[in-house]
C-alpha cells in the first residue's frame, strides 16, 4: 500500500513539474472550448476540451492495458 501511495505522490509531482514545459510543445489550451481569461495582468486558463480529450485518452489506454 505504501508503495502505491509513494508512486502516486511522485507521479503527481512529476506531472506538476513537467506540465508547463510540455504545454509549450503540445499546445494545451488551444482547442475550441478552452478558455483563457486575462485579469490584472495575469492569464488564467480553463482547458475544458483539452482535459476531456486527455481523460478519454487515458481511459482508453487503461482499458487496453
Amino acid at each position: 500500500m505504501a508503495k502505491w501511495i509513494l508512486t502516486l505522490i511522485v507521479a503527481i509531482f512529476l506531472l506538476g513539474v513537467l506540465t508547463p514545459h510540455l504545454a509549450r510543445f503540445i499546445r494545451f489550451g488551444r482547442l475550441p472550448g478552452d478558455f483563457t481569461i486575462r485579469l490584472r495582468g495575469r492569464s488564467y486558463a480553463f482547458p475544458f476540451t483539452t482535459i476531456l480529450l486527455l481523460s478519454l485518452l487515458l481511459w482508453l489506454l487503461g482499458r487496453l492495458l
